[in-house]
């Protein structure tokens, strides 16, 4: 969209991050309801699943601002302070969880793609890691769905380049699976594929 400004990109924790649970909370439910996750939203459950992550005091959330409306967010948190799902398949075959810092969803409102904020995103959440230390790796998970899945909208195209650019490696040994409603079809079970990439990594 010719002329707009870019998103103005804040780094907040603790209490800062709290407020803006409700923010956050409704471009999950906006952004995920699309390809590929189909995800039939809930807002309270959203509110709980936030503030679970606002609860780590390492936490970090980054959000894009266009005046004062958040029109995107990130989030990340030591893996050891996530759920015990996002932690199995490390503690299996995987870093240990202790050396890896995940990186929860990436979601921004459709008009406001393509001005560079998802890299930001990504350049906030490590520099947050590095900056704790004792971190090793970066890491987070995409829902895998079937190439030929007829839902696929026509031209969608996904972030596996910029990932691949920013040296994440899909690791088909570390998946795990997780419940939610998804639209037209109701509750089902997902498999999620993680990425990985060594914090030190260029």
């Amino acid at each position: 969209m010719t002329g707009q400004p870019i998103p103005r990109i804040r780094t907040l924790t603790g209490e800062d991050a709290r407020r803006h649970l409700d923010d956050v909370a409704a471009l999950r439910i906006a952004v995920f309801r699309d390809w590929p996750y189909l995800y039939a939203g809930d807002l309270d459950y959203e509110r709980d699943y936030l503030a679970s992550y606002a609860a780590s005091p390492r936490c970090v959330f980054v959000l894009a601002f266009a005046g004062d409306e958040v029109v995107g967010a990130s989030t990340g948190l030591p893996l050891l302070d996530d759920a015990p799902a996002f932690r199995a398949p490390f503690e299996a075959d995987g870093p240990a969880p202790a050396r890896v810092f995940y990186f929860g969803e990436s979601v921004l409102l459709p008009a406001w793609r393509g001005r560079g904020v998802g890299r930001a995103f990504f350049d906030a959440r490590e520099a947050h890691a590095r900056g704790l230390g004792g971190f090793g790796w970066t890491a987070f998970a995409a829902v895998d769905r079937e190439a030929g899945d007829a839902r696929r909208p026509q031209g969608h195209r996904g972030r596996e380049s910029l990932w691949r650019a920013r040296g994440y490696v899909r690791q088909p040994g570390l998946s795990m699976q997780l419940d939610w409603d998804e639209i037209g079809i109701g509750p089902c079970t997902h498999t999620l594929t993680f990425w990985t990439r060594s914090l030190e990594a260029a």
